[in-house]
């Protein structure tokens, strides 16, 4: 929509659904203009979003609308997401200057959408209001979410903001602060979901979630990315190992597998929101990547650039793929160092059948596989198989099932044997020739937008049900 674009909703429809043509005309009537001023523009936005939200409720709820009342809503609905991009459009900088005081105060993504609904009330839902939307499922959600794919994109799309969210999303978790001492007494610390122990130089990364194959939900991140931390944090450990554990499946009883991706039976239900997605390619895959940020100062000099080095404490990391490798696990292999992959195991990304975006491989996996295949994986559901000649472009080096645990050890000698300073040298200048700061930046800016249309698309919601059969699951 244009702006103004208030002016232009169909008062016909909006009749229909039994909404006072004097309160609508009112409401529209008010939409903001250009406004030079950021205050100013706050004031108006969020006075317009929340008189707006107020005729929305004024509706049944989007399961119990009639054909009528859902036009009404959606039309509603679309000129205030407009009203915020047009906002945001002119106002993020001043917007994110504010929430950071001036990019003094580093704020996770979590963190960053509840300051802002408290700066500018109705930008972006408030915590009650995401508490209340938690408690649907997908189909029945409102959709207000769909604000923080908006916010998250026009932070990241300038390079100041953009590069200080990234830089943020980079710090350590206090929770990992908190069991450094644990790892370094104990040599191993429970996280739940997650386990890691330390194992000469090696800090070893097992993922728990045997009733869903190791898959990945809002019980999970948390876990991964502490456990992340842990390995960056540990001066003990050079290198850090990702494994699936044992899993109690009927089809794979007693068997280890890597990981099946995002639990979409917890995604149908309304378990996960659409944070999470930006949460973990912008948290712990990133620090897998990247490394982590240890001070407050750090993000700043992010925030400003860094004349190409990034300041980051970095491990190598190692993959070691047993049974499959299913959409976000087989994200994880285009950023770690070495894959070892138990030969047949089964490498794929099913996001096109989902519904959704895999995350930022459409941005890496063409560097292994080339343009045209990764284009067959991402919109045809192209496999790869270890031990095919194919999946070489993958996998660094293929076992027998029984040899993984060998061929761990043996990998963990290869990559520490020469010193850490050398590894990271090579993994921190490898990464600037292939994906430097800004084009991750500008990526996840455009996939924070498309990926929260497509979390909210009726599309995602009848292809986990097609393909998934996910009405009939019970969490």
């Amino acid at each position: 929509m244009t702006p103004m674009a208030a002016a232009c909703l169909p008062a016909e429809v909006l009749e229909r659904a039994g909404l006072s043509p004097t309160d609508t005309r009112d409401w529209a009537a008010s939409e903001p203009g250009p406004e030079p001023s950021f205050r100013a523009a706050a004031g108006a936005v969020s006075g317009f979003l929340i008189r707006g939200q107020a005729l929305v409720s004024r509706l049944p709820a989007r399961t119990d609308c009639t054909a009528e009342e859902q036009a009404a809503r959606a039309a509603i609905k679309a000129v205030m997401d407009d009203a915020r991009d047009n906002f945001l459009r002119s106002h993020t900088a001043a917007l994110y200057n504010v929430l950071t005081r001036r990019g003094t105060r580093s704020l996770r993504l979590d963190e960053l959408m509840p300051t802002a609904a408290a700066e500018v009330p109705g930008l972006v839902p408030s915590p009650a209001e995401m508490d209340t939307e938690r408690g649907r499922a997908l189909p029945d959600k409102e959709g207000i979410e769909f604000a923080h794919g908006l916010l998250a994109a026009h932070v990241l799309a300038l390079p100041r903001s953009g590069r200080h969210l990234i830089g943020a999303m980079l710090r350590p978790l206090p929770a990992a602060a908190e069991r450094l001492g644990e790892l370094r007494d104990r040599g191993r610390v429970d996280l739940g979901p997650v386990t890691l122990t330390r194992r000469g130089r090696a800090g070893i990364l097992e993922l728990s979630n045997p009733r869903h194959l190791n898959a990945e939900d809002g019980t999970t991140l948390a876990a991964t990315e502490c456990a992340v931390d842990l390995i960056l944090l540990d001066p003990g450990i050079e290198v850090g190992v990702i494994r699936g554990g044992v899993v109690n499946h009927p089809r794979y009883p007693g068997e280890r597998v890597f990981g099946s991706g995002i639990n979409l039976t917890h995604l149908y239900h309304g378990r996960i929101d659409f944070l999470f997605y930006l949460l973990r390619d912008l948290g712990y895959v990133s620090k897998i990547y990247r490394g982590t940020l240890a001070a407050a100062r750090d993000t700043q000099t992010w925030a400003h650039g860094s004349g190409g080095q990034e300041g980051t404490a970095e491990k190598m990391w190692a993959a070691a793929v047993e049974c499959f490798a299913i959409g976000g696990a087989c994200q994880l292999l285009h950023v770690v160092d070495h894959v070892i992959a138990v030969r047949g195991s089964r490498l794929f990304l099913p996001a096109r059948k989902e519904g959704i975006i895999p995350g930022a491989s459409n941005l890496r996996l063409p560097r292994f596989v080339g343009d045209r295949a990764a284009r067959q994986a991402i919109l045809s559901g192209r496999e790869w198989t270890a031990g095919d000649p194919d999946a070489a472009l993958l996998c660094d080096e293929v076992v027998a099932a029984g040899e993984m645990d060998q061929a761990i050890e043996a990998r963990i000698e290869a990559l520490t044997n020469s010193g850490l300073v050398n590894a990271t040298a090579n993994r921190r200048t490898l990464r600037a020739g292939q994906e430097p700061v800004d084009l991750f930046r500008e990526y996840m800016a455009v996939y924070a937008r498309e990926q929260a249309h497509c979390h909210l698309s009726p599309a995602l919601v009848r292809n986990l049900e097609v393909h998934w059969g996910a009405r009939g699951r019970s969490i």
